[in-house]
């Protein structure tokens, strides 16, 4: 029996309809705006009066102002804490769950939870828990501290905020991974007298390791684009200590109405992601 797997022309056409709306929308809400929002990088414009062509100068002001510098400075210290204990938390926890101890299967909902939390109710929940007059912490342990407007504690709470959310998220992916795992490697290694420690550097970890840099990867890029929590908890403050590059867009964009220094502070962001990712998939390619 001859088979004409080639499709009709009446099902190109049902084909392209059913797609149309969904490549109509990518065009007006993304790729429209991807080109508007380079060009308008190098304008001043305030929403208002006609924009005025600067070249680069957007770039090079918010590169070299020391304004800039804390921005970035947070940006780093946040993105790499959030990515450390987002990589680290989330495979112990999934090598404990892996262990089926007792109440396995109910631990992992409860850590999937926050996960599928919107954020802003993530957000007003925590601030009610800092809240230095009616807050959780400081009447239940009788303390008397600012937390999130306090400089120096506004960021690691930002920080464990954020890898609380993501904790469930980044196990379930381990979890996937486990069950892959070759079962004979492990019980050899146990034969030969190798303990839990031992046995989870040396043959899981590497076993692991494109998950493990997938889980970094989508770590590192949600990271660098943080911008709800920052506004609902902290709005980049006290005294900019929480203030990170993607806050700084919508303040230089809806607040300063400086849409060329947002536009250029975006791109500078799009550049850092984009690198990063060449160089970890560069990395997982030759691993």
């Amino acid at each position: 029996m001859n088979y004409d797997l080639k499709p009709s022309t009446y099902k190109k056409r049902e084909f392209f309809l059913f797609v149309l709306p969904a490549l109509i929308g990518t065009f007006i809400f993304i790729i429209i705006p991807i080109f508007i929002s380079f060009g308008i990088s190098f304008f001043e414009w305030d929403f208002l009066n006609p924009p005025v062509f600067v070249g680069v100068k957007n770039y090079i002001e918010v590169l070299t102002n020391s304004e800039y510098l804390k921005i970035y400075i947070n940006t780093l210290i946040y993105v790499t804490c959030v990515t450390l204990f987002g990589i680290s938390l989330p495979l112990f926890l999934a090598y404990l769950i892996n262990l089926k101890f007792k109440f396995s299967e109910e631990f992992k909902v409860i850590c999937f939870i926050p996960y599928i939390t919107p954020m802003i109710v993530i957000g007003t929940v925590w601030c009610w828990i800092f809240d230095p007059t009616s807050g959780l912490i400081n009447n239940l342990f009788n303390l008397n501290y600012k937390w999130l407007y306090d400089e120096n504690l506004a960021m690691p709470i930002i920080i464990f905020v954020s890898v609380w959310k993501l904790l469930g998220y980044n196990t379930i992916l381990y979890l996937a991974g486990f069950t892959n795992l070759n079962n004979s490697t492990i019980e050899a290694a146990k034969i030969d007298g190798a303990g839990n420690f031992k046995i989870l550097a040396n043959v899981i970890i590497p076993a692991l390791l494109p998950i493990i840099v997938f889980v970094g990867l989508s770590t590192i890029i949600s990271s660098f684009q943080v911008f709800d929590l920052i506004y609902i908890m902290t709005s980049g403050g006290p005294n900019g200590a929480t203030d990170v590059i993607v806050y700084s867009i919508y303040k230089e964009g809806f607040e300063f109405f400086n849409a060329g220094k947002s536009c250029a502070l975006g791109y500078i962001l799009f550049f850092v992601i984009t690198t990063i990712t060449l160089v970890l998939k560069k990395h997982r390619n030759i691993s």
